[in-house]
């Protein structure tokens, strides 16, 4: 299909046109949670810009397949191999299990996602369901030499790549004082930036969760999870790997090293990072004591959507700055437009001459390299617009299945006779798994989900403008 999408790819330093593996479909991953904590909002601005680029590509016409991790085991304090098990650490902060842990924070992390309009991935894997996935790669990075033994450790080998430092031109020293968290020297590594592939109990007796290993009883390191969690589900080829710009150095790089060195060959061709969300003080971090959470602003009265807006209001490659001022700003804003919007008629045909000009200048927009900002003020050119309130109203829905802000939720109100967010969002994940099946020329599927919905009393159209619903 037409290369409708540019980004910046972290990995060459320059926006280029998306071309993926396999024409019309596109394999993404997204590295997610460590569920020792809640999300900070600033954590939540990777995954609603990382769910606006998903969204985009679905737009204009891409298969998306969406794959994120869960990491409820190995991911240390410090991103590189020092500290304590983040997990265990959460543990011993509220004297519960482990596996407690991740499951309460889990289903917070979602219950936070569903509150700001993003969508679940369409795979989501915790680490301790691929322990024997771990294993093969492991085993395979020692037969192919990458890997080696030391002090009951399974280390990777850096010094047998060309090019370890693969996303910058910095040099080794400068690079390593990028690691966030306090380094203690491990002497098992031959080189400094090697990086553990499996613990063994020899040097965390501590650890809750161990599993059986050729190396012995153990874990694995952090960085080996996405690897393999993105192989599981994606095969041999990926095409937009995502994250925070924090994850670059190490994750990321030692998941290109661990990945390429097994496969033989490159394993991902665009990589997607999101910058910091500061405040006054510098970058948000859980290590501060208190930290904003989606919860902490709806106690203090803010809609999630509006922080969303907020985040969407700045290019996702541009560091942004968290102020109470600032989100007020937001609100006021927020609620103008919802207002403006909830008083456009609902009657009459779509001018599908306006519908088609709008709807190309909003693509344009997120095309280029998914400039959020400039698709919001399409929004606004839509409303000052000369044509009718139908044509207008159906553009900003439209629009609004990427954005996700609900704005036209005043409108929703009142015709869906209360239909709630939750109700709306099944209704629309059922029209896409729909579309999916119907691109995949499974009509037999795409009948039986029309029929689910048509039980729930739901009734969907297919118009030129896409798939209208209606309650029945």
């Amino acid at each position: 299909m037409e290369n409708k999408v540019s980004l910046f790819n972290t990995l060459t330093r320059k926006v280029e046109k998306f071309v993926p593996y396999e024409d019309g479909k596109v394999a993404m991953y997204t590295c997610g949670p460590t569920v020792y904590h809640f999300a900070h909002i600033g954590n939540l601005r990777s995954y609603i810009m990382e769910d606006v680029l998903e969204k985009t590509l679905r737009y204009v016409g891409y298969d998306v397949k969406r794959v994120m991790n869960i990491t409820d085991v190995g991911h240390l304090t410090s991103d590189a191999d020092t500290g304590e098990d983040k997990m265990l650490k959460g543990a011993k902060r509220e004297h519960k299990t482990v596996m407690e842990i991740a499951a309460y924070y889990t289903d917070a992390f979602f219950d936070d996602c569903k509150k700001l309009n993003i969508k679940t991935p369409d795979v989501v894997e915790p680490a301790t369901n691929c322990i024997d996935e771990f294993i093969t790669m492991v085993s395979g990075l020692l037969e192919k030499g990458f890997a080696y033994i030391a002090g009951g450790n399974v280390y990777f080998d850096t010094s047998k790549l060309e090019d370890y430092y693969v996303f910058s031109s910095i040099s080794e020293k400068e690079l390593m004082v990028g690691v966030r968290d306090d380094v203690e020297e491990d002497t098992n590594k031959k080189n400094k930036a090697d990086f553990v592939l499996w613990f063994t109990k020899s040097k965390f007796d501590n650890q809750e969760l161990k599993w059986d290993s050729p190396w012995g009883v153990g874990y694995p390191g952090w960085h080996i999870e996405c690897s393999c969690i993105s192989m599981k589900h994606l095969g041999e080829h990926l095409d937009i790997h995502c994250g925070g710009v924090d994850n670059i150095f190490p994750h990321h790089t030692n998941e290109i090293a661990q990945s390429e060195s097994y496969m033989g060959h490159k394993w991902c061709n665009y990589w997607f990072h999101v910058q910091h969300l500061n405040d006054k003080s510098g970058k948000m971090s859980k290590s501060n004591g208190e930290f904003l959470t989606v919860s902490l602003l709806e106690e203090k009265g803010y809609d999630p959507l509006v922080y969303r807006l907020f985040c969407l209001q700045s290019h996702y490659r541009k560091p942004l700055e968290f102020s109470y001022e600032i989100l007020d700003n937001m609100v006021s804003a927020y609620n103008k437009l919802v207002k403006k919007i909830g008083e456009l008629k609902d009657e009459g045909e779509i001018e599908k001459t306006v519908f088609d000009e709008y709807k190309d200048k909003f693509v344009a927009a997120l095309a280029n390299d998914i400039n959020t900002s400039s698709a919001i003020t399409v929004i606004y050119d839509v409303l000052r617009a000369d044509c009718n309130d139908k044509t207008k109203l159906e553009l900003i829905r439209s629009f609004d299945y990427v954005l996700s802000l609900n704005l036209d939720r005043m409108q929703r109100e009142d015709e869906n006779n209360g239909v709630d967010a939750e109700m709306e969002a099944f209704i629309l994940a059922k029209i896409e798994e729909r579309k999916a099946a119907k691109k995949e020329k499974d009509f037999a599927k795409a009948d039986a989900i029309r029929a689910e919905l048509l039980e729930k009393g739901v009734a969907i159209k297919d118009t030129r403008e896409g798939v209208v619903w209606e309650l029945v």
